[in-house]
């Protein structure tokens, strides 16, 4: 081979060298770019139904994401919902983490399944921000209301609806789904108040948050105990109470029915009487929070300026919280309270069906 050819070998292969290593660098650059866009720019936010209760899709889902946009312009949510399935929301899970998302906000459909995936997304830098509900594993922070608080005014809320015989009364309980933590807190609370101040707990059921199973369990109920075997019903949230109080009307009862989660369709119960009382948990607060936080561990900031008290989970203790105040939602103070705080307006409430009886409660 003369010197010529040699020359002209050599500058081939280190063209082609070069054209490789740009390959690589460009390959290896995009990758990079795209994890980096994932890292710091996209939240994952997982909520679990949407049949017992409407907050979720007309409450949380856009107040978190419009807290998220103000916070941080260029950041997106990427959103699933469960529709009740442990197993979907683990897919989700699995999925958003696979997309390089590196905060996600859960509010789990069954707590306690979610310690693996939660040491999981931990071991790959993950965090996890616990909404509503506490999650098991080892979560970076968790946002909801003083639960147990919340059964405490559900109980006294049914106490006052009973009236002076509430020592005589006896009560049927439907609770919320034994796989969530807050339902247990719930019932906890409500006993709290509860025992000692009625006459007897005659029938206790988990609902497991389902309008449908709350209506069979109710319907056990008066089967078992007869139509004057009861003087009140404790629901732990609204969805279930509407079908409590269908089931209890298709036989005649009329006695004191509450609920939780101050759902539009239960605050028009309580105006026509129908339903006692609801527990109002404000949502955008408790979703302002949520945002602030997940921004927060997205941008690597100490979240306890902002998660000043601790709780403990069944898997993991010390967790960096924020707890928020509920407020018991009648009658008397629907004006005082959700139409106070923009949750709705006289008019969503006031439709054609309840306008006399809106003009009966003073609210126009």
């Amino acid at each position: 081979m003369n010197a010529m050819t040699r020359r002209a070998l050599i500058a081939t292969t280190a063209v082609a060298m070069a054209l490789s290593m740009a390959a690589c660098g460009k390959a290896g650059g995009d990758k990079k770019d795209s994890a980096a866009s994932g890292d710091s720019t996209s939240i994952g936010l997982l909520l679990p139904e949407n049949a017992s209760s409407t907050r979720y899709e007309s409450f949380d889902r856009p107040f978190i994401e419009a807290k998220v946009k103000s916070l941080c312009a260029d950041c997106k949510v990427l959103y699933n919902n469960a529709e009740g399935s442990a197993a979907k929301q683990k897919q989700q899970f699995d999925t958003l983490i696979a997309q390089g998302v590196k905060v996600i906000v859960l509010d789990a459909y069954d707590a306690k399944s979610t310690q693996g995936w939660v040491q999981e997304a931990a071991a790959k830098g993950v965090k996890v921000v616990a909404y509503d509900r506490l999650a098991t594993g080892p979560v970076a922070a968790y946002v909801s209301f003083d639960n147990e608080k919340v059964g405490e005014l559900q109980g006294q809320a049914l106490l006052d609806a009973i009236g002076s015989q509430s020592s005589d009364a006896n009560i049927v309980m439907i609770n919320g789904d034994e796989a969530d933590p807050n339902a247990a807190q719930f019932k906890a609370g409500a006993h709290k108040v509860l025992d000692g101040k009625v006459k007897k707990v005659v029938y206790e059921q988990s609902g497991e948050w389902k309008p449908t199973v709350a209506s069979q369990k109710i319907g056990a109920a008066v089967t078992q105990l007869g139509k004057t075997g009861f003087q009140a019903v404790y629901s732990a949230n609204d969805g279930m109470a509407g079908a409590i109080i269908t089931q209890l009307q298709s036989s005649g009862i009329k006695v004191p029915v509450g609920g939780q989660d101050a759902g539009l369709d239960a605050i028009q119960r309580i105006v026509t009487g129908d339903q006692a009382y609801t527990i109002y948990k404000a949502y955008r607060p408790l979703a302002d929070s949520a945002a602030e936080l997940a921004v927060d561990l997205l941008k690597g900031k100490d979240v306890k300026s902002l998660a000043t008290a601790s709780v403990d989970s069944a898997t993991d203790k010390a967790i960096p919280a924020k707890l928020l105040d509920a407020k018991v939602v009648t009658k008397a103070n629907i004006k005082d309270t959700v139409v106070a705080d923009g949750l709705y307006k006289v008019a969503d409430i006031c439709t054609a069906d309840y306008a006399a009886a809106c003009a009966a409660a003073g609210l126009q």
